[in-house]
């Protein structure tokens, strides 16, 4: 495939290593029932993704890209928007495809990652995810679990792994892309979670806590979300939990930050 020049305002990078292509093609290919792709681009993931034969949409912002999409997606699956402001549950309850279980396929842009991340764990219709990441971003979802001491606990973590279960499918070198971004990247694998401790309903509060008490990790937990709490409702719930007041967010567990919050809400 001859490639068109990257967008460097739009983070893109195309992918050329086929292992890690057939790696997240293949990722749930047994168990969704309908796979939307964010950012295909010039189709390098989006010709092997169809080969499943499921129902399939693409979701692309440059707009130089419908025409060569048109070889593998009917024009009416394909979506020139900007995903960051896609409902994507709206979008397919008001599809022919509502009620199917999503597999949701990206190459991240690395400007917008994390926006994006955050609105697909909002769509509860996707309930799988194949995401490539930024490396040092995508640690911060899925830590490296070989560390001895477990200070990698963040507010994205905490979020992500409350409504997925995180696994790493690969790491990816800069020389496989075209261009080669300065950075190394890694594919992360999510399935959501059925019952996550914080319900869904709950993401707007959780995430506001979360964010509070990870704006200063290494400072104690009390000065960090005594803005959203009284400091006696802080130290009594810490109390019930068997945590010492003047515990560092970054030492807390997932478990640990999940039970806080249940307490404090």
């Amino acid at each position: 495939m001859s490639l068109p020049r990257a967008n460097k305002n739009l983070g893109q990078h195309f992918l050329k290593d086929q292992s890690v292509i057939n790696k997240i093609c293949n990722d749930f290919s047994d168990e969704a029932q309908l796979i939307y792709e964010v950012g295909p681009g010039p189709g390098i993931l989006t010709k092997h993704l169809t080969n499943h034969e499921l129902p399939f949409e693409v979701f692309e912002k440059d707009d130089r890209f419908p025409e060569l999409l048109a070889d593998w997606v009917k024009p009416e699956d394909i979506h020139l928007c900007d995903a960051t402001t896609i409902d994507f549950q709206k979008h397919q309850d008001e599809s022919i495809h509502k009620g199917k279980k999503t597999w949701l396929v990206s190459n991240l842009p690395y400007n917008v990652g994390v926006p994006l991340l955050m609105n697909f764990i909002r769509s509860p219709n996707i309930k799988y995810m194949t995401l490539m990441l930024q490396k040092e971003v995508g640690l911060k979802i899925r830590p490296d679990t070989n560390k001895k001491k477990f200070k990698d606990m963040s507010s994205l973590m905490a979020l992500t792994q409350n409504y997925f279960d995180v696994k790493t499918l690969c790491l990816v070198p800069p020389g496989a892309f075209i261009p080669p971004p300065k950075v190394d990247s890694i594919v992360i694998s999510l399935k959501r979670l059925e019952s996550p401790v914080i319900a869904l309903e709950q993401i707007d509060s959780y995430e506001k806590f979360l964010r509070a008490l990870f704006q200063f990790k290494r400072k104690q937990i009390i000065k960090n979300i005594s803005n959203l709490y009284s400091k006696e409702k802080i130290i009594e719930s810490l109390e019930q939990l068997g945590l010492e007041p003047t515990l560092r967010a970054e030492t807390f567990n997932l478990n640990q930050v999940q039970l806080l919050y249940k307490k404090l809400n």
